[in-house]
C-alpha cells in the first residue's frame, strides 16, 4: 500500500470508529426509557434487564470475537470490518422496532457476534502502521473512541426528546453510512502473502487464552486491562439509569 493511501486509510479507521462509537454512545442515554417501556416495569427492573443485555452483548462477543480475528487473518481485515458495521446496523434497527424485551436481546447478541469492528480496526492499523508511527496511530483510534464518546450520548440526549426510539434509528442510520463508506473507500491492509489459515484452536476463547502463555509478559497487561474494564464498563451500563 502506497503511503498516500496508508494515510487515507489511518482517516478512514479514525472516521469508523468515530461513528461507530459515536452510534453507540447516542443509544445510551435512551436505552433506560425503551427497556421501562418495554417491560411495564419500574426504573429497577430496567437496570435489572440492562444488566443482562449487556451480559448478552459482552458473552457473545467473548466467544466470537477469536473466530472473527482469525477469519480477519485469512481473508482480511476489510470484509470483517465491513460484517462489523452492517451487523451493528441491523442491531439498531432491532432495537428500534422491538416490540418486546425478547427482542433487544436478539439484537444485542447479533451485535456482539458481528462485532469486531473495533480489535479489526486495530489490527489494520497494526497492518499499515510502521514502528515509527505505531504509536501515534493507535493513539487516533483512542482518540476516536473518546470523542464519540463526547460527541454520541449528547447528540441521543437530544433525539430522545423525539421519542425513546429516534436515537436508534439515527444510529443504524450512521452505521449503515459507515458501511457504505468503507464498502466503496477502504482499501485491504493485509497482503495475500501475509494472510494464514483458520485455525480452530486459535479460534475460540480457549485457545486465545492459551496462546498467552506462549508470552508471559502480557498476562500482566491481560489482568490490567480486565479490570479497567470492568471498573468503566459497569459505570457505563448503569450510569444512564440514574438520570430517570
Amino acid at each position: 500500500m502506497s503511503k498516500t493511501k496508508k494515510q487515507a486509510a489511518i482517516g478512514f479507521i479514525f472516521i469508523t470508529m468515530l461513528i461507530d462509537i459515536t452510534g453507540w454512545g447516542i443509544i445510551i442515554p435512551v436505552i433506560p426509557k425503551l427497556v421501562k417501556e418495554l417491560i411495564n416495569g419500574d426504573i429497577s427492573e430496567a437496570a435489572k434487564y440492562g444488566g443482562w443485555l449487556t451480559f448478552a452483548y459482552a458473552i457473545t462477543q467473548f466467544i466470537f470475537a477469536p473466530i472473527l480475528g482469525n477469519l480477519s487473518d485469512k481473508f482480511g481485515r476489510r470484509p470483517i470490518i465491513l460484517i462489523s458495521l452492517f451487523g451493528f446496523s441491523l442491531d439498531y434497527l432491532l432495537l428500534a422496532f422491538a416490540p418486546t424485551i425478547f427482542w433487544l436481546f436478539i439484537g444485542r447478541i447479533l451485535a456482539g457476534i458481528t462485532g469486531a469492528s473495533i480489535t479489526t480496526a486495530s489490527a489494520y492499523i497494526a497492518d499499515i502502521s510502521t514502528q515509527e508511527n505505531r504509536a501515534k496511530n493507535f493513539g487516533m483510534i483512542g482518540a476516536a473512541f473518546g470523542l464519540g464518546f463526547i460527541i454520541g450520548p449528547v447528540i441521543g440526549g437530544f433525539l430522545g426528546h423525539y421519542g425513546s426510539r429516534v436515537p436508534f434509528y439515527a444510529a443504524a442510520v450512521l452505521c449503515m453510512i459507515n458501511f457504505l463508506y468503507g464498502y466503496f473507500i477502504l482499501p485491504e491492509s493485509l497482503s495475500k502473502n501475509n494472510r494464514r489459515e483458520f485455525d480452530i484452536r486459535r479460534a475460540n476463547p480457549v485457545g486465545a487464552l492459551k496462546s498467552i502463555k506462549k508470552h508471559p509478559s502480557l498476562i500482566g497487561l491481560m489482568l490490567a486491562i480486565f479490570l479497567l474494564y470492568i471498573a468503566s464498563h459497569a459505570v457505563q451500563s448503569n450510569w444512564s439509569y440514574f438520570t430517570m
